[in-house]
């Protein structure tokens, strides 16, 4: 017969390259792990560890009772998330994935509210380079994403609208001019970031007057770090296509400047998914609530 504590023993156990390391992520000694090993090896009648290498092996037995036992501690986990919340208490882990630049500056503050809010929630925040990646995972509960998402079938809230808007610094611009239609813009120095796996280098505008434009840019000037991007276009080296969130200040401070105003670019809508996971709704929401009155008003508006 197996117990929780045999499968959460176990779990530690497969997620770890060796029965040393599992011993420290554990807190005992390398022979309690073996031995515990052992027994519950000879109670089940079958081997779940491969010993022949240095690493720590699975068999095809271990794989499965490490697969089927962290379904079965989850289920357990949120049976009694959902009894403890019929007392009104919200509590048990919550996973929140974020970009890091947006992640950095709101998320984090919604996660420190929340944890005051909940103090029996206990809180992990990944910030992510390449938030498109995340929703393949199910390892987090609540994916706050900024942009377009590829198609999902998660539970999606909208938390705040986000424009992204073309800008370039006032000396880039008594340098080099301003553009005044999207074709300009092939004479013009671009930066961008590389963020994710989209195509960075094709920037869409709609017009005023329903005209459309997709221009191919070459950019001069890239980075993964959004900071860096805007950095080089505040010292007038580049024009840039930034978050609204992330220049609003700079705008207003007229420190950067919003070029082509009759043309705007797809919004980048600020959203929250919720995650594949059972069972997790009340602290997901509530946390997805928390969030969201952070948002409102938008304080970059």
């Amino acid at each position: 017969m197996l117990t929780s504590q045999d499968l959460a023993f176990f779990a530690v156990l497969a997620s770890e390259p060796s029965l040393a390391a599992a011993a420290r992520s554990l807190d005992v000694t390398p022979p309690a792990v073996s031995q515990r090993l052992q027994v519950l090896e000879r109670r089940l009648g079958m081997r779940l560890v491969d010993r022949s290498g240095s690493r720590l092996s699975l068999t095809s037995e271990g794989a499965l009772l490490a697969e089927r036992g962290q379904a079965v501690l989850e289920d357990l986990e949120s049976l009694a998330a959902e009894l403890r919340e019929r007392r009104d208490i919200v509590s048990g882990p919550l996973h929140v994935a974020a970009p890091l630049g947006f992640g950095r500056a709101f998320v984090a503050q919604a996660m420190a509210r929340m944890r005051q809010l909940h103090p029996a929630v206990e809180l992990k925040l990944t910030l992510l380079d390449d938030p498109a990646s995340g929703i393949r995972s199910d390892r987090w509960d609540v994916l706050v994403q900024v942009g377009p998402l590829a198609d999902s079938a998660l539970a999606m809230r909208r938390l705040a609208p986000n424009r992204r808007v073309l800008c370039a610094s006032p000396a880039y611009l008594e340098a080099r001019g301003h553009p005044i239609h999207p074709q300009d813009l092939g004479h013009h120095v671009c930066g961008v970031i590389r963020e994710d796996q989209a195509d960075v280098t094709l920037w869409s505008f709609g017009g005023d007057d329903g005209e459309t434009a997709t221009i191919r840019v070459r950019p001069e000037l890239a980075s993964n770090d959004g900071e860096v991007i805007k950095a080089w276009a505040l010292a007038g080296l580049c024009i840039v296509q930034r978050s609204e969130w992330d220049i609003a200040g700079e705008l207003r401070a007229g420190h950067l400047i919003e070029l082509l105003p009759s043309w705007r670019m797809p919004d980048a809508d600020v959203v929250a998914l919720l995650g594949p996971r059972q069972g997790r709704a009340a602290r997901m929401e509530r946390f997805v609530q928390v969030l969201k009155d952070l948002l409102t008003p938008v304080p970059w508006r």
